[in-house]
Protein backbone atom coordinates (compact mmCIF):
# COMPACT_ATOMS: atom_id res chain seq x y z
CA UNK A 1 0.00 0.00 0.00
CA UNK A 2 1.35 3.43 -0.95
CA UNK A 3 0.54 6.52 1.07
CA UNK A 4 -1.41 9.03 -1.11
CA UNK A 5 0.90 11.74 -2.40
CA UNK A 6 0.29 15.37 -1.42
CA UNK A 7 -1.70 17.23 -4.07
CA UNK A 8 -3.10 20.67 -4.58
CA UNK A 9 -6.70 20.93 -3.46
CA UNK A 10 -8.89 20.27 -6.48
CA UNK A 11 -12.37 20.06 -5.02
CA UNK A 12 -15.11 22.24 -6.45
CA UNK A 13 -16.36 24.73 -3.83
CA UNK A 14 -19.93 24.10 -2.73
CA UNK A 15 -21.99 27.18 -1.96
CA UNK A 16 -24.36 25.41 0.40
CA UNK A 17 -24.18 22.09 2.20
CA UNK A 18 -26.56 19.54 0.69
CA UNK A 19 -29.60 18.81 2.79
CA UNK A 20 -29.36 15.66 4.84
CA UNK A 21 -32.49 13.56 5.26
CA UNK A 22 -31.95 11.40 8.29
CA UNK A 23 -33.73 8.12 8.81
CA UNK A 24 -35.88 7.62 11.86
CA UNK A 25 -33.63 4.80 13.02
CA UNK A 26 -30.78 5.27 15.47
CA UNK A 27 -27.59 3.61 16.56
CA UNK A 28 -25.93 3.80 19.97
CA UNK A 29 -22.66 5.73 20.26
CA UNK A 30 -20.61 6.47 23.36
CA UNK A 31 -18.04 8.96 24.55
CA UNK A 32 -16.45 9.78 27.90
CA UNK A 33 -19.82 10.93 29.23
CA UNK A 34 -21.67 7.75 28.33
CA UNK A 35 -24.03 6.45 25.63
CA UNK A 36 -26.57 8.28 23.47
CA UNK A 37 -28.54 7.78 20.28
CA UNK A 38 -27.22 9.04 16.94
CA UNK A 39 -29.16 8.90 13.63
CA UNK A 40 -28.27 5.59 12.03
CA UNK A 41 -27.02 7.08 8.76
CA UNK A 42 -25.11 10.04 10.27
CA UNK A 43 -21.35 10.05 9.80
CA UNK A 44 -20.82 11.88 13.08
CA UNK A 45 -20.59 10.36 16.52
CA UNK A 46 -21.45 11.00 20.14
CA UNK A 47 -19.66 14.30 20.75
CA UNK A 48 -21.19 15.90 17.66
CA UNK A 49 -24.61 14.63 18.67
CA UNK A 50 -24.30 16.18 22.12
CA UNK A 51 -23.50 19.55 20.54
CA UNK A 52 -26.48 19.27 18.19
CA UNK A 53 -28.79 18.52 21.12
CA UNK A 54 -27.33 21.08 23.52
CA UNK A 55 -26.97 24.06 21.17
CA UNK A 56 -29.95 24.45 18.81
CA UNK A 57 -29.42 28.21 18.57
CA UNK A 58 -29.28 29.66 15.06
CA UNK A 59 -29.35 26.93 12.46
CA UNK A 60 -26.15 28.48 11.08
CA UNK A 61 -23.43 25.95 10.33
CA UNK A 62 -19.72 26.55 10.01
CA UNK A 63 -18.94 27.94 6.53
CA UNK A 64 -18.02 25.66 3.62
CA UNK A 65 -14.52 27.11 3.37
CA UNK A 66 -13.95 26.41 7.06
CA UNK A 67 -14.90 22.74 6.60
CA UNK A 68 -12.61 22.62 3.58
CA UNK A 69 -9.76 23.95 5.75
CA UNK A 70 -10.48 21.35 8.45
CA UNK A 71 -10.22 18.58 5.89
CA UNK A 72 -6.92 19.93 4.61
CA UNK A 73 -5.55 20.23 8.15
CA UNK A 74 -6.54 16.65 9.04
CA UNK A 75 -4.93 15.38 5.82
CA UNK A 76 -1.74 17.31 6.54
CA UNK A 77 -1.73 16.05 10.13
CA UNK A 78 -2.02 12.43 8.99
CA UNK A 79 0.89 12.94 6.58
CA UNK A 80 3.02 14.41 9.35
CA UNK A 81 2.12 11.66 11.81
CA UNK A 82 3.00 9.00 9.23
CA UNK A 83 6.36 10.65 8.54
CA UNK A 84 7.04 10.73 12.29
CA UNK A 85 6.13 7.06 12.71
CA UNK A 86 3.08 7.90 14.83
CA UNK A 87 0.57 6.40 12.39
CA UNK A 88 1.00 3.21 10.38
CA UNK A 89 0.54 3.35 6.63
CA UNK A 90 -2.92 1.79 6.62
CA UNK A 91 -4.40 4.22 9.13
CA UNK A 92 -2.65 7.21 7.57
CA UNK A 93 -3.95 6.30 4.12
CA UNK A 94 -7.48 5.83 5.40
CA UNK A 95 -7.45 9.17 7.24
CA UNK A 96 -5.98 11.03 4.25
CA UNK A 97 -8.62 9.68 1.86
CA UNK A 98 -11.43 10.46 4.30
CA UNK A 99 -10.06 13.94 4.94
CA UNK A 100 -10.04 14.58 1.21
CA UNK A 101 -13.73 13.68 1.10
CA UNK A 102 -14.33 16.29 3.81
CA UNK A 103 -12.32 19.01 2.08
CA UNK A 104 -14.09 18.32 -1.22
CA UNK A 105 -17.47 19.31 0.26
CA UNK A 106 -19.14 15.97 -0.44
CA UNK A 107 -20.11 15.41 3.19
CA UNK A 108 -20.84 18.95 4.36
CA UNK A 109 -24.32 17.86 5.40
CA UNK A 110 -22.67 15.80 8.13
CA UNK A 111 -21.36 18.94 9.85
CA UNK A 112 -24.54 19.99 11.69
CA UNK A 113 -23.05 21.80 14.69
CA UNK A 114 -24.33 25.33 15.23
CA UNK A 115 -21.85 28.19 14.90
CA UNK A 116 -22.82 29.35 18.37
CA UNK A 117 -21.16 26.58 20.36
CA UNK A 118 -18.25 26.20 22.71
CA UNK A 119 -15.86 29.10 22.10
CA UNK A 120 -12.91 26.87 21.24
CA UNK A 121 -14.85 25.19 18.44
CA UNK A 122 -14.22 21.80 20.09
CA UNK A 123 -17.56 20.45 18.86
CA UNK A 124 -16.68 21.22 15.24
CA UNK A 125 -13.18 19.75 15.58
CA UNK A 126 -14.68 16.57 17.04
CA UNK A 127 -17.31 16.61 14.32
CA UNK A 128 -14.47 16.46 11.78
CA UNK A 129 -12.62 13.79 13.73
CA UNK A 130 -15.74 11.61 13.99
CA UNK A 131 -16.75 12.00 10.34
CA UNK A 132 -13.23 11.25 9.10
CA UNK A 133 -12.89 8.23 11.39
CA UNK A 134 -16.22 6.80 10.28
CA UNK A 135 -15.43 7.32 6.59
CA UNK A 136 -11.97 5.79 7.09
CA UNK A 137 -13.35 2.72 8.83
CA UNK A 138 -16.22 2.34 6.37
CA UNK A 139 -13.94 2.45 3.33
CA UNK A 140 -10.80 0.81 4.75
CA UNK A 141 -11.82 -1.09 7.94
CA UNK A 142 -8.58 -0.30 9.78
CA UNK A 143 -9.86 0.70 13.24
CA UNK A 144 -9.27 4.47 13.07
CA UNK A 145 -10.14 6.29 16.32
CA UNK A 146 -11.41 9.92 16.19
CA UNK A 147 -9.21 11.16 19.05
CA UNK A 148 -6.26 8.81 19.09
CA UNK A 149 -5.66 8.73 15.33
CA UNK A 150 -7.44 11.56 13.46
CA UNK A 151 -6.71 14.10 16.23
CA UNK A 152 -3.22 12.80 17.05
CA UNK A 153 -0.78 15.58 18.05
CA UNK A 154 -3.65 18.07 17.90
CA UNK A 155 -6.12 19.92 20.08
CA UNK A 156 -9.22 21.86 19.15
CA UNK A 157 -7.33 24.83 20.59
CA UNK A 158 -4.73 24.82 17.81
CA UNK A 159 -6.79 23.20 15.02
CA UNK A 160 -9.64 25.73 15.06
CA UNK A 161 -7.49 28.91 14.88
CA UNK A 162 -5.41 27.20 12.21
CA UNK A 163 -8.58 26.41 10.26
CA UNK A 164 -9.70 30.05 10.51
CA UNK A 165 -6.35 31.21 9.14
CA UNK A 166 -6.12 28.60 6.39
CA UNK A 167 -9.70 29.25 5.25
CA UNK A 168 -9.27 33.03 5.32
CA UNK A 169 -5.97 32.86 3.43
CA UNK A 170 -7.39 30.62 0.71
CA UNK A 171 -10.54 32.73 0.33
CA UNK A 172 -8.50 35.91 0.14
CA UNK A 173 -6.00 34.60 -2.39
CA UNK A 174 -8.39 32.56 -4.53
CA UNK A 175 -11.45 34.82 -4.47
CA UNK A 176 -11.07 38.28 -2.98
CA UNK A 177 -7.74 39.45 -4.37
CA UNK A 178 -8.50 38.34 -7.97
CA UNK A 179 -11.90 40.06 -7.75
CA UNK A 180 -10.31 43.28 -6.50
CA UNK A 181 -7.71 43.19 -9.24
CA UNK A 182 -10.49 42.66 -11.78
CA UNK A 183 -12.36 45.67 -10.40
CA UNK A 184 -9.24 47.86 -10.51
CA UNK A 185 -8.47 46.83 -14.08
CA UNK A 186 -12.08 47.43 -15.14
CA UNK A 187 -11.91 50.92 -13.65
CA UNK A 188 -8.63 51.57 -15.47
CA UNK A 189 -10.13 50.50 -18.80
CA UNK A 190 -13.15 52.75 -18.27
CA UNK A 191 -10.89 55.63 -17.21
CA UNK A 192 -8.86 55.33 -20.40
CA UNK A 193 -12.03 55.16 -22.47
CA UNK A 194 -13.28 58.44 -20.91
CA UNK A 195 -9.93 60.20 -20.59
CA UNK A 196 -10.96 63.34 -22.46
CA UNK A 197 -14.39 63.81 -20.88
CA UNK A 198 -14.51 66.70 -18.38
CA UNK A 199 -17.18 67.02 -15.72
CA UNK A 200 -17.98 69.24 -12.76
CA UNK A 201 -16.05 68.29 -9.66
CA UNK A 202 -17.83 68.44 -6.33
CA UNK A 203 -16.78 69.05 -2.74
CA UNK A 204 -19.32 69.08 0.11
CA UNK A 205 -21.77 67.93 -2.61
CA UNK A 206 -21.40 71.44 -4.06
CA UNK A 207 -20.02 72.44 -7.47
CA UNK A 208 -16.23 72.67 -7.50
CA UNK A 209 -13.42 72.80 -10.04
CA UNK A 210 -13.67 70.40 -13.01
CA UNK A 211 -12.14 66.96 -13.17
CA UNK A 212 -11.96 64.36 -15.92
CA UNK A 213 -13.71 61.03 -15.70
CA UNK A 214 -10.25 59.51 -15.97
CA UNK A 215 -9.18 61.31 -12.79
CA UNK A 216 -12.32 60.29 -10.92
CA UNK A 217 -12.17 56.65 -11.94
CA UNK A 218 -8.41 56.64 -11.42
CA UNK A 219 -9.04 57.65 -7.81
CA UNK A 220 -11.39 54.70 -7.37
CA UNK A 221 -8.89 52.34 -8.97
CA UNK A 222 -6.16 53.52 -6.62
CA UNK A 223 -8.45 52.99 -3.63
CA UNK A 224 -8.98 49.40 -4.72
CA UNK A 225 -5.26 48.81 -5.35
CA UNK A 226 -4.38 50.27 -1.94
CA UNK A 227 -6.81 47.80 -0.40
CA UNK A 228 -5.14 44.95 -2.26
CA UNK A 229 -1.86 45.96 -0.62
CA UNK A 230 -3.50 46.18 2.80
CA UNK A 231 -5.02 42.70 2.53
CA UNK A 232 -1.77 41.19 1.26
CA UNK A 233 0.10 42.74 4.16
CA UNK A 234 -2.35 41.32 6.72
CA UNK A 235 -2.12 37.86 5.13
CA UNK A 236 1.56 37.70 6.06
CA UNK A 237 0.48 37.37 9.70
CA UNK A 238 -2.55 35.18 8.91
CA UNK A 239 -0.31 32.58 7.24
CA UNK A 240 1.58 31.96 10.51
CA UNK A 241 -0.15 28.85 11.84
CA UNK A 242 -0.23 27.76 15.52
CA UNK A 243 -0.73 24.08 14.60
CA UNK A 244 1.33 21.94 16.96
CA UNK A 245 0.75 24.18 19.97
CA UNK A 246 -2.05 21.82 21.09
CA UNK A 247 -3.89 22.78 24.28
CA UNK A 248 -2.24 25.98 25.52
CA UNK A 249 0.76 26.53 23.22
CA UNK A 250 3.29 24.24 24.89
CA UNK A 251 2.76 21.42 22.39
CA UNK A 252 1.78 18.89 25.05
CA UNK A 253 1.12 15.41 23.57
CA UNK A 254 2.54 16.45 20.19
CA UNK A 255 5.83 15.40 18.62
CA UNK A 256 8.18 18.43 18.55
CA UNK A 257 8.37 18.22 14.76
CA UNK A 258 4.64 17.75 14.21
CA UNK A 259 3.75 21.42 13.76
CA UNK A 260 6.43 22.24 11.19
CA UNK A 261 5.83 19.01 9.28
CA UNK A 262 2.06 19.41 9.18
CA UNK A 263 2.46 23.02 8.09
CA UNK A 264 4.87 21.94 5.36
CA UNK A 265 2.25 19.43 4.19
CA UNK A 266 -0.35 22.22 4.09
CA UNK A 267 1.99 24.25 1.91
CA UNK A 268 2.20 21.36 -0.55
CA UNK A 269 -1.54 20.69 -0.44
CA UNK A 270 -2.56 24.28 -1.09
CA UNK A 271 0.38 25.88 -2.88
CA UNK A 272 0.23 28.63 -0.25
CA UNK A 273 3.15 29.93 1.83
CA UNK A 274 1.95 28.82 5.25
CA UNK A 275 4.56 28.60 7.98
CA UNK A 276 4.63 27.71 11.64
CA UNK A 277 3.86 30.55 14.02
CA UNK A 278 6.84 32.13 15.75
CA UNK A 279 4.89 31.78 19.00
CA UNK A 280 2.06 29.24 19.22
CA UNK A 281 0.80 30.84 22.44
CA UNK A 282 -0.10 33.98 20.48
CA UNK A 283 -2.02 32.09 17.81
CA UNK A 284 -4.04 30.10 20.37
CA UNK A 285 -4.73 32.74 23.03
CA UNK A 286 -5.54 35.57 20.61
CA UNK A 287 -7.24 36.22 17.31
CA UNK A 288 -5.13 39.26 16.50
CA UNK A 289 -4.35 38.14 12.95
CA UNK A 290 -8.04 37.69 12.18
CA UNK A 291 -8.86 41.06 13.76
CA UNK A 292 -6.18 42.73 11.63
CA UNK A 293 -7.45 41.14 8.42
CA UNK A 294 -11.03 42.07 9.32
CA UNK A 295 -9.91 45.65 9.87
CA UNK A 296 -8.47 45.75 6.37
CA UNK A 297 -11.72 44.30 5.01
CA UNK A 298 -13.59 47.08 6.81
CA UNK A 299 -11.37 49.62 5.06
CA UNK A 300 -12.16 47.93 1.75
CA UNK A 301 -15.87 48.09 2.60
CA UNK A 302 -15.56 51.85 3.15
CA UNK A 303 -13.85 52.22 -0.23
CA UNK A 304 -16.49 50.19 -2.05
CA UNK A 305 -19.29 52.13 -0.38
CA UNK A 306 -17.70 55.42 -1.49
CA UNK A 307 -17.42 54.19 -5.08
CA UNK A 308 -20.94 52.77 -5.09
CA UNK A 309 -22.45 55.94 -3.63
CA UNK A 310 -20.63 58.11 -6.19
CA UNK A 311 -22.06 55.93 -8.96
CA UNK A 312 -25.56 56.21 -7.47
CA UNK A 313 -25.36 60.00 -7.31
CA UNK A 314 -23.88 60.34 -10.80
CA UNK A 315 -26.67 58.10 -12.11
CA UNK A 316 -29.45 59.99 -10.27
CA UNK A 317 -32.35 61.29 -12.30
CA UNK A 318 -33.07 60.90 -15.11
CA UNK A 319 -34.67 64.37 -14.96
CA UNK A 320 -34.33 65.77 -11.45
CA UNK A 321 -30.93 64.33 -10.51
CA UNK A 322 -27.29 64.85 -11.45
CA UNK A 323 -27.54 62.59 -14.50
CA UNK A 324 -23.89 62.38 -15.46
CA UNK A 325 -24.04 58.69 -16.29
CA UNK A 326 -26.55 55.97 -17.00
CA UNK A 327 -25.89 52.64 -15.32
CA UNK A 328 -26.97 49.49 -17.15
CA UNK A 329 -30.71 48.87 -16.72
CA UNK A 330 -30.89 45.45 -15.09
CA UNK A 331 -34.43 45.09 -13.72
CA UNK A 332 -37.64 47.02 -13.08
CA UNK A 333 -37.22 49.36 -10.12
CA UNK A 334 -40.70 49.68 -8.73
CA UNK A 335 -43.81 47.62 -8.15
CA UNK A 336 -45.97 50.72 -8.54
CA UNK A 337 -44.08 53.23 -10.75
CA UNK A 338 -43.83 51.92 -14.33
CA UNK A 339 -40.56 52.57 -16.15
CA UNK A 340 -38.53 53.28 -13.01
CA UNK A 341 -35.07 51.68 -12.98
CA UNK A 342 -32.91 51.67 -9.86
CA UNK A 343 -29.11 51.40 -9.37
CA UNK A 344 -29.41 47.91 -7.92
CA UNK A 345 -25.74 46.93 -8.10
CA UNK A 346 -24.38 49.98 -6.21
CA UNK A 347 -27.18 49.60 -3.65
CA UNK A 348 -26.30 45.94 -3.13
CA UNK A 349 -22.62 46.84 -2.78
CA UNK A 350 -23.47 49.41 -0.11
CA UNK A 351 -25.39 46.76 1.83
CA UNK A 352 -22.43 44.41 1.56
CA UNK A 353 -20.21 47.16 2.94
CA UNK A 354 -22.59 47.71 5.85
CA UNK A 355 -22.61 43.97 6.62
CA UNK A 356 -18.80 43.79 6.54
CA UNK A 357 -18.50 46.77 8.90
CA UNK A 358 -20.92 45.00 11.26
CA UNK A 359 -18.96 41.76 10.93
CA UNK A 360 -15.82 43.62 11.88
CA UNK A 361 -17.48 44.89 15.05
CA UNK A 362 -18.34 41.30 15.99
CA UNK A 363 -14.81 40.10 15.20
CA UNK A 364 -13.37 42.96 17.26
CA UNK A 365 -15.43 41.97 20.29
CA UNK A 366 -14.55 38.32 19.75
CA UNK A 367 -10.88 39.22 19.45
CA UNK A 368 -11.03 40.79 22.91
CA UNK A 369 -12.18 37.44 24.29
CA UNK A 370 -8.78 35.85 24.59
CA UNK A 371 -8.92 34.72 28.21
CA UNK A 372 -5.49 33.67 29.47
CA UNK A 373 -4.32 30.87 27.12
CA UNK A 374 -7.32 30.59 24.79
CA UNK A 375 -9.62 32.77 22.71
CA UNK A 376 -13.17 31.59 23.41
CA UNK A 377 -15.11 33.10 20.49
CA UNK A 378 -13.38 31.45 17.56
CA UNK A 379 -16.42 30.00 15.75
CA UNK A 380 -18.08 33.43 15.46
CA UNK A 381 -14.78 34.86 14.19
CA UNK A 382 -14.77 32.21 11.47
CA UNK A 383 -18.39 32.88 10.50
CA UNK A 384 -18.00 36.64 10.16
CA UNK A 385 -14.51 36.77 8.68
CA UNK A 386 -15.27 34.22 5.97
CA UNK A 387 -18.60 35.84 5.16
CA UNK A 388 -16.88 39.20 4.75
CA UNK A 389 -14.34 37.70 2.35
CA UNK A 390 -17.06 35.95 0.37
CA UNK A 391 -19.44 38.87 -0.08
CA UNK A 392 -16.70 41.43 -0.74
CA UNK A 393 -15.36 39.26 -3.56
CA UNK A 394 -18.81 38.80 -5.09
CA UNK A 395 -19.67 42.50 -4.72
CA UNK A 396 -16.40 43.54 -6.38
CA UNK A 397 -17.09 41.33 -9.38
CA UNK A 398 -20.65 42.65 -9.71
CA UNK A 399 -19.52 46.26 -9.40
CA UNK A 400 -16.98 45.72 -12.17
CA UNK A 401 -19.10 43.68 -14.56
CA UNK A 402 -22.61 45.05 -14.08
CA UNK A 403 -22.01 48.69 -13.21
CA UNK A 404 -18.60 50.13 -14.13
CA UNK A 405 -17.97 48.37 -17.44
CA UNK A 406 -21.40 49.15 -18.87
CA UNK A 407 -22.26 52.68 -17.80
CA UNK A 408 -22.62 55.38 -20.44
CA UNK A 409 -21.87 59.09 -20.10
CA UNK A 410 -24.58 61.74 -20.49
CA UNK A 411 -22.29 64.19 -22.27
CA UNK A 412 -24.91 66.84 -23.03
CA UNK A 413 -25.99 67.06 -19.40
CA UNK A 414 -22.37 67.19 -18.23
CA UNK A 415 -21.44 69.92 -20.72
CA UNK A 416 -24.42 72.09 -19.79
CA UNK A 417 -23.63 71.88 -16.08
CA UNK A 418 -19.96 72.60 -16.68
CA UNK A 419 -20.64 75.72 -18.76
CA UNK A 420 -22.88 77.15 -16.00
CA UNK A 421 -20.44 76.39 -13.20
CA UNK A 422 -19.40 79.75 -11.63
CA UNK A 423 -16.66 78.03 -9.63
CA UNK A 424 -14.56 78.04 -12.79
CA UNK A 425 -13.81 81.61 -11.80
CA UNK A 426 -11.27 80.15 -9.39
CA UNK A 427 -8.86 79.96 -12.32
CA UNK A 428 -9.01 83.76 -12.60
CA UNK A 429 -7.82 84.37 -9.02
CA UNK A 430 -4.16 84.91 -10.01
CA UNK A 431 -5.29 87.53 -12.56
CA UNK A 432 -8.21 89.42 -10.93
CA UNK A 433 -7.90 88.40 -7.25
CA UNK A 434 -10.17 86.40 -4.92
CA UNK A 435 -12.68 89.15 -4.09
CA UNK A 436 -13.30 90.15 -7.71
CA UNK A 437 -13.63 86.48 -8.55
CA UNK A 438 -16.19 86.00 -5.76
CA UNK A 439 -18.23 88.95 -7.03
CA UNK A 440 -18.19 87.54 -10.55
CA UNK A 441 -19.27 84.10 -9.33
CA UNK A 442 -22.14 85.53 -7.28
CA UNK A 443 -23.39 87.52 -10.26
CA UNK A 444 -23.24 84.43 -12.46
CA UNK A 445 -25.21 82.48 -9.84
CA UNK A 446 -27.78 85.24 -9.48
CA UNK A 447 -28.36 85.72 -13.20
CA UNK A 448 -28.03 82.04 -14.10
CA UNK A 449 -25.51 82.85 -16.84
CA UNK A 450 -22.31 81.08 -17.87
CA UNK A 451 -19.25 82.34 -16.02
CA UNK A 452 -17.55 83.38 -19.26
CA UNK A 453 -20.40 85.70 -20.21
CA UNK A 454 -20.36 87.46 -16.84
CA UNK A 455 -16.55 87.58 -16.58
CA UNK A 456 -16.38 89.27 -19.98
CA UNK A 457 -18.20 92.24 -18.45
CA UNK A 458 -16.73 92.28 -14.93
CA UNK A 459 -13.05 91.47 -15.41
CA UNK A 460 -11.88 93.48 -18.40
CA UNK A 461 -10.38 90.33 -19.89
CA UNK A 462 -10.87 89.56 -23.58
CA UNK A 463 -12.93 86.68 -24.87
CA UNK A 464 -9.73 85.01 -26.09
CA UNK A 465 -8.08 85.31 -22.67
CA UNK A 466 -11.17 83.94 -20.94
CA UNK A 467 -11.39 81.03 -23.36
CA UNK A 468 -7.79 80.18 -22.51
CA UNK A 469 -8.06 80.68 -18.77
CA UNK A 470 -11.40 78.92 -18.37
CA UNK A 471 -10.82 75.95 -20.66
CA UNK A 472 -12.32 73.09 -18.54
CA UNK A 473 -9.91 70.44 -19.80
CA UNK A 474 -6.93 72.67 -19.16
CA UNK A 475 -8.21 73.38 -15.65
CA UNK A 476 -8.07 69.66 -14.82
CA UNK A 477 -4.28 69.79 -15.23
CA UNK A 478 -3.71 72.09 -12.26
CA UNK A 479 -1.20 74.92 -12.00
CA UNK A 480 -1.59 78.68 -12.37
CA UNK A 481 -3.38 79.78 -15.53
CA UNK A 482 -2.55 83.50 -15.38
Amino acid sequence: MVLPAPRLFDGEPIDQAPELKMSTEFRIEHDSMGELQVPADALWGAQTQRAVQNLPISGLRMPREFIRALGLIKEAAAMANFELGLLDEDRATAIINAARTVSSGKVDAHFPVDVFQTGSGTSTNMNANEVIARLANRDHDVGVHPNDDVNRCQSSNDVIPTAIQVAATLMATERLLPSLLHLAETLDIKAEELAGVVKTGRTHLMDAMPVTFSQELGCWSQQVRSNIKRVRSALKRVRRLPLGGTAVGTGINAHPEFGPRATSALRKLTGTRFRSADNAFEGISSQDAAVELSGQLKTLACSLMKIANDLRLMNSGPLAGIREIELPALQPGSSIMPGKVNPVIPEAVCMVAAQVIGNDATITIAGQSGLFQLNVMMPVVALNLLQSLQILAAASDLLADRAVSGFTVCEESIRAALERNPILVTALNPVIGYEAGAATAKQAYRKGKPIKAVALKTTGLSAEELDRLLDPLELTRGGIKG
